[in-house]
């Protein structure tokens, strides 16, 4: 079974519906493959964050017809995570090369990094029609893979 690792910076909004769209598309078509995600800056008093995951992403997911991700709130990424991942995508370079480099800089030129912005940046509708091009980009070629 290969092992996706999406990751953002709080593990809300971005790499949460990465995750779960993945996890979709791949029970769908029989993919031997399963997402997670994480964040490489996850704040531990949870202020900034309502709840487990970001409304954006849970309208996103149901407008695609995909269930949220396990309810758990976001997760920070650990040496372990990394490890056992085949696949690491991180979801904004600019936002996220520094990070890795910073944290894990053994990991850091194992990682692909896509270039989806987040609020700050782009609206969800835009955001996530790009995540969802990529996410699906990513399966078929997983899908083609012996």
């Amino acid at each position: 079974m290969k092992r996706i690792l999406f990751l953002c910076t709080g593990n809300y909004y971005r790499s949460r519906f990465a995750e779960a769209l993945f996890n979709h598309l791949a029970q769908q078509s029989g993919l031997k493959a399963r997402a997670a995600s994480r964040g490489l800056r996850v704040k531990p008093d949870g202020v900034t964050n309502v709840g487990p995951i970001s409304r954006h992403a849970l309208e996103g997911l149901a407008a695609r017809a995909t269930a949220p991700p396990p309810e758990e709130y976001p997760r920070q990424v650990t040496e372990g995570d990394l490890r056992k991942a085949d696949v690491i995508i991180a979801l904004k370079e600019a936002e996220h090369r520094p990070l890795m480099e910073s944290q894990f800089p053994a990991h850091a030129p194992q990682v692909r990094y896509w270039h989806v912005h987040d609020l700050d940046a782009a609206p969800p509708a835009d955001a996530l029609a790009e995540l969802e091009t990529l996410v699906r980009e990513l399966a078929a070629h997983i899908e083609r893979k012996p």
